[in-house]
C-alpha cells in the first residue's frame, strides 16, 4: 500500500468524462474484453494498476495475483471502481493518487496500463516512474491506443488537435507509446496490434496495441 504519511492528492474532478467513461465501459465490445483478459493472463504476486477507471479489469485478474493496488484519480470513477473491487476475485484496493505522486515502500511484480498512457501529460516521466516501481524482472502489461499510419494517423492528429482530448479526459490518440516504453529501459516482448473496430470507422481509436515489457 502507498505510505500513509504521503500528502493526500487533490481529487480529479471531470464530471463529463466520468459520465462518458462510465457509459462506454459498460458497452465494450467482446474483442476489447478479450484483450483485457489476455493482458492480465499469467500475472501473479503484487500488481499495480494505473488508471483503473470503473474497474473494468478487476474481474479478469487470475487467482495467482495476491493483491492489486489500483490508481484512479477521478473521484467519480474511483467510487465506481471501489464497487467493482468489492466483487473482484482477488483483493483490490483503490487509491485516488495520480501515478505522478504515487509512491510505494515495496516494489511490484507487475504494472498494468489499460487505455491510460494516452492521457498522461508526460508519457516519458510516467513510464520512468512505472519502471522504478517494478522489481527487477517485473512486467509492464499494456493495452493502449497508439499512433497509426496513413489515413488513421491523419485522423488521429486532427482529433488530438481539436476536441478529442477535451472530451476524453486528455486522451491523445497519436502517441508512440511502445517507443516510449522501449526507450525507458524495458525489454518489450510479445507485442502485437489488433483492430477492435473496422478500419473504415471514422474514429481515431480503432487499433489497440497489446504487449508486455520486462524490467531487466
Amino acid at each position: 500500500m502507498p505510505p500513509t504519511d504521503a500528502a493526500q492528492p487533490e481529487p480529479v474532478d471531470n464530471p463529463f468524462f466520468a459520465w462518458l467513461w462510465k457509459t462506454l465501459s459498460t458497452h465494450e465490445t467482446e474483442s476489447v474484453r478479450r484483450m483485457r483478459a489476455e493482458n492480465l493472463a499469467g500475472l501473479s504476486g503484487r500488481v499495480l494498476e494505473v488508471g483503473a477507471g470503473t474497474g473494468t479489469n478487476f474481474e479478469f485478474y487470475p487467482s495467482t495475483v495476491d493483491e492489486v493496488v489500483a490508481i484512479e484519480p477521478e473521484r467519480r470513477l474511483a467510487d465506481v471502481a471501489r464497487q467493482a473491487a468489492a466483487k473482484a476475485p482477488v483483493p483490490v484496493s483503490v487509491t485516488g493518487d495520480t501515478i505522478e505522486t504515487f509512491a510505494s515502500a515495496q516494489p511490484f511484480d507487475a504494472v498494468v496500463c489499460s487505455l491510460v498512457l494516452c492521457s498522461v501529460d508526460d508519457p516519458e516521466q510516467v513510464v520512468g516512474q512505472l519502471y522504478s516501481l517494478l522489481r527487477p524482472g517485473g512486467e509492464l502489461r499494456y493495452l493502449e491506443h497508439v499512433a497509426g499510419t496513413g489515413f488513421q494517423a491523419r485522423l488521429q492528429r486532427l482529433a488530438d488537435a481539436t476536441v478529442w482530448p477535451k472530451l476524453f479526459g486528455g486522451c491523445h490518440t497519436h502517441r508512440h507509446t511502445e517507443q516510449v516504453i522501449a526507450s525507458s529501459g524495458f525489454g518489450v516482448r510479445g507485442r502485437r496490434r489488433e483492430q477492435v473496430l473496422p478500419a473504415w470507422v471514422p474514429v481515431p481509436t480503432t487499433e489497440f496495441a497489446i504487449g508486455r515489457a520486462v524490467r531487466p
